[in-house]
């Protein structure tokens, strides 16, 4: 029987390798340089807009505006700390925190009292939305006062944060719609993990009744170790989607903020 072809080892950015190993997607280097594949996410209106800027002469600069580029790198450490913060210790998708206690039977009785998070995904879909929807803001705020800060350096400047300021209006329509799409594909990953969960216990099921039967004939009146056992299995898979969905939303930080860098580096290089 002919085996399918290996997946090729994805190289580029956290998010998509994550994006294709979630959705168990081969994807595939594109072959078309960087600015064809931006041109095909404008619009001729969008065309006319960069046109008019990149043609136009560079704008004046009033004298005393200068920025201090290590404040605004301080100021960006910091809301992109916060915003990781914010992924890291989101109520939904950190784990329970265990319970002070010491020795074996301590950490037994945390596993026992440790509730189980809900085994429905419309929760973890409203927090994955809101904290896109943080980043998207805080981002944004941020990326329009570089551009304030970068304009007030000089004209050439000044004409770069125009040049940004058209290009986050083109695109950002795009972007939102695409990152739009990682909470639907990571519902079809929860519903796999789920199914799997489901089918591995239910093996182990007919497995220990299969021996119950078994010990029963041999010994009757025996209580069996597999009736004995307590479960605690739906925590290990959900632990395995939380971790997960916070790798994403962290590596879409990651993302959002290349712009930032961008202004960042242009403001420090004055």
């Amino acid at each position: 029987m002919d085996q399918p072809p290996p997946r090729t080892a994805l190289s580029g950015p956290a998010l998509v390798r994550l994006l294709a190993r979630i959705g168990e997607t081969d994807v595939q280097a594109s072959q078309q340089p960087l600015a064809d594949r931006l041109s095909q996410w404008l619009g001729w209106t969008d065309a006319i807009g960069l046109s008019t800027v990149l043609s136009a002469p560079a704008p004046a600069v009033a004298t005393g505006a200068r920025a201090d580029g290590e404040d605004e790198a301080q100021r960006c450490l910091s809301l992109r700390s916060a915003l990781s913060k914010a992924i890291v210790t989101d109520a939904v998708l950190a784990p329970p925190r265990p319970q002070p206690g010491h020795g074996r039977h301590a950490r037994a009785q945390q596993v026992q009292e440790a509730p189980d998070m809900p085994a429905d995904y419309a929760m973890y879909r409203q927090s994955y939305l809101a904290l896109q929807q943080k980043m998207e803001a805080d981002i944004g705020d941020l990326r329009t006062r570089l551009r304030n800060r970068l304009a007030a350096q000089s004209s050439a400047m000044a004409k770069l944060a125009a040049l940004d300021a058209v290009m986050e209006r083109s695109l950002s329509v795009r972007e939102r719609t695409l990152l739009g799409t990682v909470p639907g594909l990571l519902g079809k990953y929860f519903e796999r993990l789920r199914k799997a969960d489901q089918a591995a216990e239910a093996a182990k099921a007919a497995e220990a009744e299969t021996e119950a039967e078994a010990e029963t004939k041999a010994e009757a009146g025996t209580e069996t170790p597999a009736e004995a056992q307590p479960q605690n299995t739906r925590s290990a898979w959900l632990a395995t989607f939380r971790k997960d969905m916070q790798s994403l939303l962290l590596a879409e930080l990651d993302v959002r903020f290349q712009p930032v860098e961008g202004l960042l580096a242009a403001l420090r290089a004055r």
